[in-house]
């Protein structure tokens, strides 16, 4: 155990206090790079899903991007300003399941954590892809290694946010502002090239992309519908502001509405302008590099193609291809941050399993994390790292929680004006309900409409399976909360004085006379019980003669009952005698000792059967039957003791929390293995 602790607190460093809980709280300037790493992120691939939808049809259709992408523009700024009006309702970390669970009742807010479980899922996912994708467009050799490549990051990843929010933060805000600066520093020179009259041409200007197809009319719209759903991939992580207003310093509600503010007019700006070089440039991509005649291999990333253009083969393009794979692996932390907290509520709320409610070493979810990191890797491998086709499945969770989450802040407004509450008690105060309303209103629309396109425009290439994942976990997280129910009401005590039992009969389990034998005995004597016994099953008919001996000889005062064991195992005799028992007194208690011996190391456990342990699992089951375990310590177990103590006093003085210390316990009624496992001999009966 030792070791196992040093290792992890190697990985994930010294635990922190609860008392320390407010120094893991984040000012903007950090907030900034761990909550809106996705939604910049995405400026490096929504340019690109606009332009391979389009490429369907052919060059001819790329004249559409600019209004697609100005549509995308007006779509992003909307939803940034309808989760502005969220955080000041709602700053509790409960985001759009708050929203939709107070407004619209237990299925929308379930409904909506369903959608955002399987998104911040998919935004690993997707932004590991992407960045392996990235970064294959420089190092072409590792094309064939982007499964590894792409699971070992998300292993990393994982690492860095087990260490804590705020150190997680530190270490990725450098990465997200050297992106930004990046990206900011290409268009401005770009801009700067094209007004001096040297206009930036991409290394695929000369490809050209045929296409078989012909679209008019309704086909056509269908066409630019699709392109415009692919481009919404920009809104990805708008929400996780929302989730993540916990994490903020104060005042926290002020700070992450500015932060969101900051998010959405750094992500738009970067949008319009990589996607105005790109067209400036003439980049060419095909959905089907068939299609992309002239193109030799893999396809480079338009992020890549337009620096290039912009900088040339130089240090400047390969830092913007650097900062761009940094951002988009990076951008996965979005998720590690949304992912455990919501979870964190929802298991508070009883819809997980309560583990991902407690906080790790670090003061961080540390179960969700896991969780998460899991569940993106078996991602990853089962569609082979593949950016377009995870991405066809990502936004369908986020507009679900977009739409329903707008929806209830329309009735939560709603109702502070009907009911009148100071929000609305003057004049002025009743024009800004309504101003964010509106707002909210707007929000609802656009985003339900895009819902709708997505789905209809992505249901055939992938999205059908987010729309059987939501179900499935809306389901699971039903039956868990009704599993919590049930027990709780099974679990509530009575009403009147608690409920004492007639009489308590003692068995003590008994393989052979040694020590822990004769400490279990009287321990269990020392309780008076009604009657007392020790019962051992019969398996090897001399060693049964031979204890029953050695059992007068001691003169020991309590009644030995051998249990018959035809099948040689003890299991099933030694719980049809207590079955027996409860059976002719119901209203009597079992007491049932069981004599059991610590090791110190975890191998000792590989020397020694543990038929006891199998036996007092199953002896739980048993109503009106209570399970004594009465330890003996061995002298290796006396030694890890001791060096715990020493690495806890040490620890204390560190100032750290204590290490685990010995744990592993050897339980043995039964004889090791190369004997018979209990003694045999005749039945006799139960004696006080």
């Amino acid at each position: 155990m030792a070791l196992t602790d040093r290792l992890k607190r190697g990985f994930v460093g010294r635990p922190l206090g609860s008392d320390r809980l407010g120094e893991t709280l984040l000012p903007k300037r950090v907030a900034l790079p761990v909550f809106a790493s996705d939604a910049l992120s995405s400026v490096s691939y929504a340019t690109e899903e606009i332009l391979l939808v389009l490429s369907i049809g052919g060059l001819a259709y790329y004249h559409f991007s600019p209004w697609i992408a100005l549509a995308v523009v007006v779509l992003m700024m909307t939803v940034v300003a309808s989760y502005r009006q969220n955080v000041h309702a709602y700053p509790s970390g409960g985001g759009d399941y708050e929203v939709a669970t107070v407004n619209l009742g237990d299925k929308a807010g379930l409904t909506v954590a369903s959608a955002l479980l399987v998104d911040y899922v998919l935004t690993v996912a997707v932004s590991i892809s992407a960045g392996v994708a990235n970064l294959a467009s420089a190092a072409t050799g590792l094309a064939e290694h982007k499964v590894i490549v792409a699971v070992v990051l998300i292993v990393l990843l994982t690492m860095v946010n087990l260490r804590g929010v705020r150190e997680s933060g530190t270490a990725f805000a450098i990465p997200t502002y050297a992106f930004i600066v990046g990206i900011f520093t290409m268009i401005i020179v770009g801009l700067v090239k094209v007004l001096a009259g040297d206009t930036p041409r991409a290394e695929s200007a000369d490809y050209e992309v045929v296409s078989g197809e012909h679209f008019t009319g309704l086909a056509l719209a269908f066409l630019a519908l699709r392109a415009f759903s692919s481009g919404c991939t920009a809104l990805t992580g708008v929400e996780a502001i929302s989730n993540g207003v916990p994490a903020f310093r104060k005042p926290k509600s002020r700070n992450a509405a500015t932060t969101l503010l900051m998010m959405g007019l750094l992500a738009t700006a970067m949008f319009i302008g990589v996607t105005a070089l790109a067209l400036i440039s003439k980049v060419h991509v095909a959905e089907d590099p068939e299609h992309l005649v002239g193109a030799h291999g893999e396809q480079a990333t338009v992020i890549a193609q337009v620096a290039k253009a912009v900088f040339g083969d130089n240090l400047l393009f390969v830092y913007v291809a650097a900062v761009t794979t940094l951002i988009l692996i990076l951008a996965a932390n979005t998720a590690f941050n949304g992912f455990p907290v919501l979870g964190s509520i929802l298991a508070r709320d009883g819809y997980l399993p309560r583990q991902l409610h407690t906080r790790g070493d670090r003061l961080a979810y540390s179960n969700g994390i896991l969780l998460l990191a899991g569940f993106a890797i078996l991602l990853v491998v089962a569609f082979k790292a593949e950016t377009t086709r995870i991405i066809q499945l990502y936004i369908v969770g986020v507009f679900v929680s977009f739409t329903l989450s707008q929806i209830g802040m329309v009735r939560h407004w709603q109702r502070i004006l009907r009911d009148g509450a100071a929000q609305a008690a003057t004049p002025a105060g009743r024009r800004k309900v309504r101003r964010s309303q509106t707002i909210n209103f707007f929000g609802a629309c656009m985003t339900g409409l895009v819902l709708i396109l997505v789905l209809v425009t992505k249901f055939t290439h992938g999205a059908y399976i987010v729309c059987i994942a939501m179900p499935v976990l809306f389901l699971l997280m039903r039956s868990i909360r009704r599993h919590y129910d049930r027990v709780r009401t099974e679990l509530a005590p009575p009403s009147g004085p608690p409920t004492l039992p007639s009489r308590v009969h003692g068995v003590v389990l008994v393989s052979k006379i040694h020590a822990p034998t004769l400490r279990a005995l009287a321990y269990a004597k020392a309780t008076r019980p009604y009657s007392l016994v020790a019962v051992t099953a019969a398996v090897d008919q001399a060693d049964a003669e031979r204890l029953t001996q050695d059992w007068h000889e001691r003169g020991i005062t309590i009644d030995l009952v051998t249990l018959a064991s035809p099948y040689r195992e003890i299991t099933g005799p030694v719980l049809k005698y207590v079955a027996d028992i409860r059976r002719e007194s119901p209203r009597d208690v079992v007491a049932v000792f069981v004599p059991e011996y610590v090791v110190g190391h975890w191998w000792e456990h590989l020397l020694h059967n543990q038929s006891a342990l199998r036996l007092k699992a199953r002896l739980l089951f048993q109503p009106g039957v209570m399970v004594t375990s009465v330890p003996w310590q061995l002298e290796s177990s006396s030694r890890a003791h001791r060096r715990y103590e020493g690495a806890a006093a040490g620890a204390v003085r560190r100032g750290q929390a204590a290490p685990r210390g010995p744990v592993a316990v050897g339980a043995e009624p039964t004889p090791p293995p190369d004997s018979a496992a209990l003694p045999a001999g005749k039945p006799g009966g139960a004696g006080s």
